[in-house]
């Protein structure tokens, strides 16, 4: 047992906890088990537990009581709860966030646990933004986002076992669109939205697993899941499913009913969180935002802060924060006496707030100064983050006049954690001088 454990999992026994428990610790997701209700809640009492899994089958009646519970025990701080057991309407009644078919695959959860940990810290992030926001008269709203039907892309060729699949699915209320080969089925993908996608395997397994792989290679197509159909005959395990990207995956012995849940239950998961994410991203259209790069400017920066520093002491989670410098190398001096860095700024500003994750905050604190903070982070992970944007920019030539060459900038980066009961200011204050520090060396 650790006590770095990320991932809680709730099972009366090993038959499908200890290979999944075993699995999870290999690819980084320390977990810990609990044998019923009274030690999982003790355990999140104790342990930063960022996601829960609960065997449905070893649980009982009383795993359908047990996500809330678990859930209450961690307010304010959001839970993602996910069941192990058929997928059921009664289920996500109970606050389930994801019901995964048995047996779940160590490679498949940890792609699933890292979709709905950042939805959860999302969705924390956005009932800040709403005070944050409303307090300058300003309100963002949550969209209805389970109104319409899902849409999910049906790949490959029209076998009777995969149109037989597609109309159970049109049947559940899906819209579903059908695309015989890769070349059709990525000028769908990159011209209108898709829930999930549906990927028959085949005579040639090898493709869908490609066009898995494309999907995880793509930003905007990363999170969305993809189910794969394998005849019942097939060389693909599911570790190399799950491992080329794939969420999960059935063959024809299984209903076509049980397979069409399944699909839906990734869909509503997916869209649930690109509901959240495009909640946050209207942020930048409040109007109170810095008009040249579009990030949050110095003083709504300041007052948001304040709230992510105490949230991150009453969820019991890490927070970090960064400040990005420009650097003073002899071409951006040059750039900065001839008026060429200013008309810089507003594409560097720019391109922080693309490259940052939507629940992270973005700021422009000075002509040249930026700041992220990054709430369920730790100090390493905010080094990486803040290490990734300056590495993209510096990639990135800008013009410095007709007779000069361009210029690119590089910035010197501070990192503070927030410490125990450290104002938020005060760790900004700390990461500011080690940008500073960083200068001078």
């Amino acid at each position: 047992m650790s006590v770095n454990a990320r991932v809680l999992i709730v099972a009366r026994d090993d038959a499908r906890a200890g290979p999944l428990a075993e699995g999870l610790d290999k690819l980084g997701w320390r977990t810990i088990t609990a044998r019923g209700p009274y030690a999982a809640l003790a355990a999140l009492g104790d342990l930063q537990i960022e996601a829960v899994i609960v065997d449905i089958a070893s649980g009982g009646h009383d795993a359908l009581t047990l996500a809330r519970r678990l859930k209450a025990s961690c307010a304010p701080r959001r839970l993602p709860v996910i069941a192990i057991g058929e997928p059921d309407p009664e289920l996500q009644s109970h606050a389930f966030d994801l019901t995964l078919a048995a047996p779940l695959h160590p490679a498949q959860a940890v792609m699933r646990l890292e979709a709905l940990v950042r939805t959860a810290v999302a969705e924390e992030e956005f009932e800040l933004r709403l005070e944050t926001f409303a307090d300058r008269g300003r309100r963002l709203e949550l969209p209805d986002s389970m109104a319409a039907p899902f849409r999910v892309l049906a790949i490959g060729e029209p076998a009777p076992q995969f149109l037989a699949l597609s109309n159970t699915l049109a049947r559940s209320g899906a819209d579903v669109v059908g695309a015989f080969t890769a070349y059709t089925a990525f000028d769908y993908l990159h011209e209108r939205p898709f829930d999930a996608v549906v990927l028959w395997a085949g005579d040639n397994s090898q493709e869908a697993l490609s066009i898995a792989g494309g999907m995880r290679r793509n930003t905007r197509l990363f999170h969305v899941p993809a189910f794969l159909y394998l005849k019942t005959a097939s060389y693909v395990t599911m570790s190399e499913a799950y491992h080329r990207g794939v969420s999960d995956v059935a063959s024809p012995e299984t209903p076509e009913s049980e397979t069409a849940k399944r699909i839906i239950e990734l869909a509503r998961s997916y869209r649930r969180g690109e509901s959240i994410r495009a909640a946050l991203e209207k942020a930048r259209s409040s109007g109170l935002m810095d008009a040249a790069t579009g990030l949050f400017t110095r003083d709504l920066f300041a007052a948001h802060l304040v709230r992510l520093s105490q949230a991150s002491r009453t969820r019991n989670r890490p927070m970090s924060v960064a400040v990005l410098k420009v650097s003073d190398r002899p071409e951006v001096i040059a750039a900065r006496a001839s008026g060429w860095l200013d008309r810089a700024i507003p594409q560097i500003g720019s391109m922080i707030g693309r490259l940052v994750r939507v629940e992270d905050t973005a700021a422009r604190l000075g002509p040249e100064v930026f700041a992220l903070a990054l709430p369920a982070t730790n100090a390493a992970a905010a080094r990486a983050a803040a290490e990734r944007i300056a590495g993209v920019i510096a990639c990135t030539a800008f013009e410095a006049g007709d007779t000069k060459p361009a210029f690119v900038a590089e910035f010197d980066i501070g990192i503070a954690q927030i410490e125990g009961d450290e104002s938020a200011a005060k760790a900004l204050e700390r990461a500011a001088q080690k940008a500073v520090r960083t200068m001078a060396g």
